[in-house]
């Protein structure tokens, strides 16, 4: 049987080890896919000193590779909207499948894309797109197809999850993480998509979509960095028995969708709460089986690459089957994705810490008590710290039980304007994830 023809569109970290597991393994990889497995053609600017290439044909004009006719499936591992937007749909044009761990496009232009696909008869397998080498999108679209799901929680920036752990075991400050995190290679020079949640939104924009079959939007994803932690909220969670992790959340409720990104503090007894330094995972919560966690590494060369050339095995076994009957790109059939409405961040329902900085005065907490019951938000826990040193002003710690984020703003609002509070309240959202 011929063998199937793969054209590498990038040799960076991940296309370099595509490459070279798909060299390495060969042999076992034709194993599992019942037909043997060669890169035909490398587009790339720049050679990769880890691969070696030997008689593979290099060409730094992507679209030849995209327009040569033996290659069967394009492997895209440009990254970004533009270049590997054409290049996609020109494959897809060109009734080439491909592979892809480009979450951006994916997360901006999926919808458009899988509807070229479809009408092409093409699959794109995009695996490697979220969370690096843990299979979760195989598990929600396949492994959890019995499932309603109910909720998707999952920490899918490794640069975000290696600040928090440093500034929990270390005490250092987000700006000097940061600065190793840019120098070990973990964060870009501008690291605004990872630490701003861009970089998780579009992760979960994809996760949201094939959990509960409805279209990408990632316009409509809620995202906060992790700029503003300081080092005395992730202590003070941690006296509370709590951790603060950059957390992507996707929930399924009667009127909506939630999705959203944000710092999140997580009871520290939960196994999520315990993933540490560059490590992603992933929760999901289906009707049928309950939680699961996935858990892995989610980035790298051959972490990546594993769940590229996962779905290049994927995309082969399934060249002969009718397209009408291959798994769908979203998990649900394209004529079957429901309308429900993704709800702003407004009407979200969650828990809440606040830090906020008062007058050391008589009466000051009984202000803020009554503020908040107003707004019908009840208190769980309370603390009081000692006075600062260097300004007097007296910390405070509360704990919230679940409300309308709406109805917390107007309380943070009303709180700010004491003129007994100091300076912004700074909020924190609180998820159980039970």
């Amino acid at each position: 049987m011929r063998p199937v023809k793969v054209g590498i569109c990038g040799l960076g970290t991940v296309g370099g080890g595509t490459f070279n597991v798909l060299k390495r393994n060969a042999a076992e990889i034709a194993r599992r896919a019942g037909r043997d497995i060669e890169v035909e053609q490398i587009a790339a600017r720049h050679l990769n000193p880890a691969c070696e290439l030997g008689d593979t044909p290099v060409t730094e004009d992507v679209f030849a590779l995209v327009d040569n006719p033996e290659i069967d499936i394009i492997v895209e591992l440009i990254g970004g909207y533009g270049v590997a937007r054409d290049v996609v749909m020109r494959a897809i044009a060109n009734g080439k499948h491909v592979v892809t761990a480009n979450k951006a496009l994916i997360a901006v232009h999926g919808n458009e894309i899988f509807k070229a696909a479809s009408e092409k008869g093409v699959m794109v397998a995009f695996e490697a797109s979220v969370a690096g080498g843990i299979p979760i999108i195989k598990a929600l679209r396949e492994g959890l197809a019995a499932n309603r799901i109910n909720w998707v929680a999952g920490i899918i920036n490794g640069t975000g999850n290696f600040i928090l752990t440093e500034m929990r075991d270390k005490g250092r400050a987000f700006e000097d993480v940061l600065a190793e995190a840019q120098a070990l290679g973990y964060a870009e020079a501008d690291p605004a998509f990872d630490v701003e949640g861009i970089d998780a939104a579009h992760k979960l924009t994809i996760l949201a979509s094939i959990a509960f079959g409805i279209p990408l939007q990632f316009d409509k994803a809620y995202t906060e960095g992790i700029t503003r932690l300081t080092t005395d909220d992730v202590n003070y969670a941690e006296a509370l028995g709590y951790r603060i992790k950059h957390l992507g959340v996707a929930r399924r409720t009667e009127t909506g969708v939630e999705l959203r990104v944000h710092p999140t503090l997580i009871p520290e007894d939960r196994l999520i709460a315990n993933v540490n330094g560059v490590m992603n995972a992933v929760m999901v919560h289906g009707d049928a089986v309950g939680p699961t966690l996935y858990y892995g590494a989610g980035a790298g060369a051959e972490p990546t690459a594993s769940a590229v050339v996962a779905d290049i095995i994927d995309v082969v076994r399934t060249l002969t089957t009718d397209p009408n009957n291959r798994v769908p790109h979203l998990a649900f059939q394209a004529n079957s994705l429901s309308d429900l409405p993704v709800l702003p961040v407004e009407q979200i329902e969650t828990a809440y810490y606040l830090r906020l900085h008062a007058q050391d005065r008589p009466g000051v907490l009984a202000k803020v008590a009554t503020i908040l019951s107003e707004r019908g938000i009840n208190i769980e826990s309370i603390v009081q710290m000692e006075a600062e040193e260097q300004d007097g002003l007296v910390p405070m710690i509360l704990l919230t039980h679940e409300v309308i984020e709406q109805q917390m703003n107007d309380a943070i609002a009303a709180i700010e304007a004491l003129e007994d509070i100091a300076g912004p309240v700074i909020r924190i959202r609180v998820e159980q994830l039970n």
